[in-house]
């Protein structure tokens, strides 16, 4: 009898045990039928990831290219030269305006349309100003300020498609190769100018940027995919027939693939992001730091013509490669990094999670999800995965700063400066990239919109500092310069401690609150 009894009672332990195994089991199950966050293919991302960034370099190489022919441009016009860096602030003015309005375009229109009428506007603007009578001063200041909002507003396009097409577990090597356009256009732009100028008239600079833009609207046009997730969802959704690739090559194996299409969205507005505490704390330290990298490119011809005499005009637009190498070093190799310290950091909050029976299965199937990222739950940590480096490159970029200053003042070898230019580009592009993957992150349904808000603060910041950086070198002199700036950019590094303590607090509230709205 107590055979028979132990034999129901193992029974009714196997069913028992079975049937919590199948119900542990069933959330992974289901897990697994979930789409993917993107259905392009892995060279398709690639792809489309390399037009997005070819289309940002034209945003530095417009402003940068244009430096070499102040002077011709000066004798040709009949105007002081500082009447003709009034068209470069003007530029930098326009810069940082423009991609807030396409920013919001492009999360409520669509990336492709906006792509193709921003290239268009910088074509047109540079025929303009290839064409643009030596009488007509007004009519260049004008014209600059359709390049700028034309060329300006790629770089926020960009980041706006990363977010569309890449989860947030990969996105920083996409958004360092992104990355790779805006550092390599203030320093190509500059030798690329001279060269044209030199040779072939300062005409010859608008000529180049038009026909190269026109080429970069027609590769859009031919083959760039919608990506906007609110039209084509992950891609499997097929765009209106408006907004589609004349040469579908990419993403044609999902066109016909059904799928339920998000709800429109109500048109972002960029200048509200600015209420988001977080937001606050990341945008500000960076148009900082941003601002005294400008303030430093903007000087090096300037400072080395001066303090090393013996160099020639040609060798001075070779001394920007030092800084424009860093910047492709770093955007690719500290991509890379960045997805790493994500890994690093999903594996140890999932090793935390593990023992779910003791905490609860359906208190981890309700935890809600960062919109559009698939891969963490509100309790993950993205700024701790994003910024565990960002305090330490602040503090090497600061002293590095204040080194740079002091090198040229004290009229050292060469090689000093720059040596320390190259650790500059690396450290400001580490801490360009850890910020803007982490904004993408935490809005990605808003990537045109937050990168658009990052460019105005760093625009409006490094116009300011452009305007007297130039006074305050006469009267200090670079060493004490540059040491003021490099203190200044210290003074950043509480704020990141900042947002590293506050941020999750002030993301789980946003989330919490677009919830039950």
């Amino acid at each position: 009898m107590s055979d028979t009894n132990d034999d129901r009672l193992n029974d009714n332990e196997s069913d028992t045990i079975d049937s919590h195994v199948h119900e542990l089991n069933a959330g992974p199950v289901v897990a697994e039928k979930q789409p993917p966050y993107s259905v392009f293919q892995l060279w398709e991302v690639w792809t489309i990831v390399c037009m997005g960034a070819l289309s940002a370099l034209f945003s530095p190489l417009s402003a940068n290219i244009y430096f070499p022919a102040i002077p011709a441009i000066s004798e040709a016009f009949h105007q002081s030269v500082e009447k003709i860096n009034l068209t470069v602030t003007v530029y930098m003015i326009f810069q940082g305006i423009a991609p807030t309005f396409w920013g919001s375009v492009a999360d409520r229109k669509g990336r492709r349309p906006s792509f193709i009428l921003c290239l268009f506007l910088l074509t047109v603007s540079c025929i303009g100003l290839a064409l643009t009578p030596t009488s007509a001063y007004w009519l260049l200041i004008l014209l600059r300020c359709v390049q700028a909002a034309g060329s300006a507003s790629t770089v926020a396009l960009a980041f706006g498609v990363i977010a569309d097409i890449v989860p947030a577990r990969d996105r920083g090597g996409f958004i360092g190769v992104s990355n790779i356009g805006p550092m390599v256009g203030p320093c190509i732009g500059p030798v690329i100018g001279g060269l044209l100028a030199d040779h072939l008239g300062w005409r010859s600079i608008f000529w180049f940027l038009a026909i190269a833009s026109a080429c970069c609207m027609i590769v859009m046009i031919l083959f760039l995919p919608e990506t906007l997730r609110s039209q084509v969802g992950n891609g499997s959704i097929p765009a209106p027939k408006w907004n589609r690739a004349l040469i579908p090559i990419i993403g044609r194996s999902t066109l016909d693939i059904d799928s339920s299409r998000p709800p429109p969205r109500p048109l972002p507005n960029p200048f509200r992001l600015f209420k988001e505490p977080d937001m606050v704390c990341l945008l500000f330290p960076t148009g900082v730091l941003y601002a005294a990298f400008y303030a430093v490119t903007a000087t090096i011809s300037s400072l080395f013509s001066e303090n090393f005499p013996w160099l020639t005009e040609t060798q001075i637009g070779l001394c920007f490669l030092s800084v424009g190498g860093a910047g492709i070093i770093g955007a690719v190799l500290l991509g890379k990094v960045l997805d790493y310290q994500y890994r690093v950091t999903k594996r140890i909050f999932d090793e935390k999670r593990l023992p779910i029976s003791e905490k609860g299965l359906e208190h981890s199937e309700k935890a809600p999800k960062i919109e559009n990222s698939s891969d963490e739950s509100i309790d993950f940590p993205i700024e701790k995965a994003r910024f565990r480096l960002q305090p330490y490159w602040i503090i090497v970029y600061s002293i590095t700063l204040i080194g740079y200053g002091w090198s040229i003042e004290s009229k050292t070898s060469i090689a000093v400066p720059l040596i320390l230019q190259f650790i500059l580009g690396i450290t400001f592009i580490a801490i360009m990239l850890s910020m803007q993957t982490l904004i993408v992150d935490l809005f990605p349904n808003q990537g045109s919109s937050v990168t658009a808000a990052n460019n105005l603060v760093r625009c409006l910041l490094g116009a300011g500092t452009i305007s007297v950086i130039t006074l305050i070198t006469n009267a200090i002199g670079p060493g004490w310069t540059y040491t003021l700036c490099g203190g200044i950019c210290l003074l950043m590094t509480p704020i990141t401690y900042i947002e590293l303590m506050m941020g999750p607090r002030w993301r789980k509230r946003r989330i919490e609150r677009e919830h039950a709205a």
